[in-house]
């Protein structure tokens, strides 16, 4: 536990320093770009680094080094620890500009308790008294804040390469570009089904909804930042496999419980509205086994009410109803167990430093046990 603290305070350290090298330049440009930096800054200091605890336990799985963590010591700055880190940072940085993005797609009002990147610039708009269309203002500027982001995530990430032997390197950045692509696959693959879906065989709509899952989340929110993690020590085949074989069911259900708060969970601890993704209409792998078991009438009074932006409270809770006496939510439930164990059994049969693998069964729970 305390390593997890040690990292996540470096990470947030190598974050503020990113985000500072940054606003110098933006300010340098003009004053104007100041609520880019701010914003960044204001999303990046939340979370739960996930994605950066996967990538140093991937690296310690391998590396297996004992004693305090400090990458930082005198002495220890040109070794892979110290390129963990500034990888691990890149990652959380990648996945601020994917909320960003997916914020403006799914037409979310906030993100972790606060407005939304775009909602923000939309209120900066209105506030300041400036002309034409102020939602349109807010979509364009919170684009330009992702595409910053990401661009601000290849050059930290870059920096951590810069540490390690070239050939190394390569292969890093090669399993980096494959979950970018793979996460943009599955944004594309998400806003299409929500539109697509009529059209669509029936028989499909279940697989359809978990290949959502596996490159919308479960690679990029896991399995990828494990392997990169695994990369920057120098694993061998036989533990990427194994982490491979471990990160992936455990991002499938790390997203199934996200599927399950999206519609269930309290607002006052996800910093969400109640409901949202009823209202967004994402046709999850919840929502697809709804509807294999519902009959006729209840089936066609969901996906009339799904993707409803004016739900109201009773709609809501009426949907939640249903989904419930439909048998859904416990069969995410069992499948959310079954991800976990099969995770869990291949992360023991996996050459691996007895530590992280302890380290990484207990976050197999607490991602997908998480209320938030």
């Amino acid at each position: 536990m305390a390593e997890s603290t040690r990292l996540v305070d470096l990470v947030s350290a190598r974050l503020d320093r990113a985000l500072d090298e940054q606003r110098e330049r933006l300010v340098g440009i003009s004053p104007d770009l100041a609520p880019f930096n701010r914003y960044a800054r204001d999303l990046l200091s939340g979370g739960k680094r996930f994605r950066a605890l996967f990538c140093y336990w991937g690296w310690q799985s391998v590396a297996g080094r004992s004693g305090s963590f400090d990458p930082l010591a005198e002495g220890s700055r040109q070794t892979t620890a110290e390129a963990v880190v500034t990888v691990a940072a890149a990652l959380e940085v990648f996945h601020a500009a994917a909320l960003v993005h997916d914020d403006i797609m799914d037409r979310s009002d906030t993100r972790r308790g606060r407005p939304a990147a775009h909602r923000r610039f939309e209120s900066l708009h209105e506030e300041s008294g400036w002309v034409g269309d102020r939602a349109l203002y807010g979509t364009n500027s919170a684009l330009l804040l992702g595409d910053l982001l990401l661009s601000l995530s290849d050059a930290v990430f870059d920096e951590g390469l810069a540490l390690l032997d070239p050939a190394r390197a390569r292969i890093v950045r090669q399993e980096f570009h494959t979950m970018r692509l793979d996460v943009t696959a599955g944004q594309y693959l998400d806003v299409h089904e929500e539109t697509a879906w009529p059209s669509i065989d029936e028989a499909e709509h279940l697989v359809r909804a978990q290949r959502v899952i596996v490159f919308k989340s479960a690679k990029y929110s896991i399995e990828a930042p494990l392997v990169i993690g695994a990369l920057v020590a120098g694993a061998s085949p036989a533990q990427l496999e194994g982490l491979r074989s471990f990160g992936l069911p455990l991002g499938v259900a790390y997203q199934l419980r996200d599927d399950l708060l999206g519609v269930f969970g309290d607002p006052e601890v996800t910093g969400k509205p109640a409901g949202d993704d009823l209202r967004e209409g994402k046709r999850t792998v919840l929502i697809a086994s709804a509807r294999k078991s519902l009959a006729p009438g209840p089936r066609q009074l969901l996906d009339e009410l799904l993707g409803d932006p004016d739900l109201d409270e009773g709609q809501v809770q009426m949907l939640r109803a249903t989904l419930t006496e439909s048998g859904a939510v416990a069969a995410v439930e069992r499948s959310i167990d079954r991800h976990v164990q099969r995770a869990k059994a291949a992360l023991e049969a996996t050459p691996l430093t007895p530590s992280a693998r302890e380290q990484l069964m207990a976050l197999a729970d607490t991602v997908s046990r998480r209320v938030a």
